[in-house]
C-alpha cells in the first residue's frame, strides 16, 4: 500500500464519519496542512502522526512480511 492509497482511505473514512479536515486535525493533534498532505498522499508523515489520525478515525495500521 502506498501513501496515496492510505490518504484515500483516510479521506473516505473521514467523510463517512462526517468530520471535516479541521476537526480531524484538531482531534488528532496535528496541523491542518499536515492532514491535507496526508490525504493527498504527499509528504512523508511521521509514523506517530499517521497513527494519531488513524486512531481518531477508528482505523489501524498493520504490517506484514513480504513474500
Amino acid at each position: 500500500m502506498n501513501t496515496k492509497e492510505i490518504g484515500n482511505i483516510i479521506k473516505e473514512r473521514r467523510r463517512i464519519l462526517k468530520v471535516n479536515q479541521l476537526e480531524l486535525s484538531e482531534l488528532a493533534g496535528i496541523g491542518i496542512n499536515t492532514l491535507v498532505a496526508i490525504e493527498r498522499g504527499q509528504g512523508n508523515p511521521k509514523l506517530e502522526t499517521l497513527i494519531s489520525v488513524l486512531n481518531v478515525l477508528g482505523l489501524q495500521l498493520s504490517v506484514k512480511l513480504k513474500d
